[in-house]
């Protein structure tokens, strides 16, 4: 299983355009992908309603989880999305 922890750069956090362009990715990679939050709540990083639906925030801690051939490439990959201020693009 590959594991990644991310701190999530946007300044608005994970909501509207940054969290659409997040499931996007997710869903780009063709792995299922989950996206849990600091609170332990965990959703498919490719549903833009479920990503909406944790309500993370700016410089809040969420984990990358994935398993499966491409699991290493698509969590990396992800992270960097994550990694990015999404509203600056």
């Amino acid at each position: 299983m590959a594991e990644r922890t991310v701190t999530v750069a946007s300044t608005v956090g994970l909501h509207a355009r940054p969290a659409s362009l997040f499931a996007q990715a997710a869903a780009a990679t063709g792995v299922t992908v989950t996206l849990t939050s600091a609170a332990g709540r965990s959703v498919n990083a490719a549903s833009i309603l479920g990503v909406l639906s944790l309500g993370i925030g700016h410089c809040e801690e969420v984990t990358l989880s994935a398993e499966g051939e491409g699991a290493d490439d698509a969590v990396d990959t992800l992270a960097s999305v994550l990694e990015t201020d999404l509203d600056k693009e």
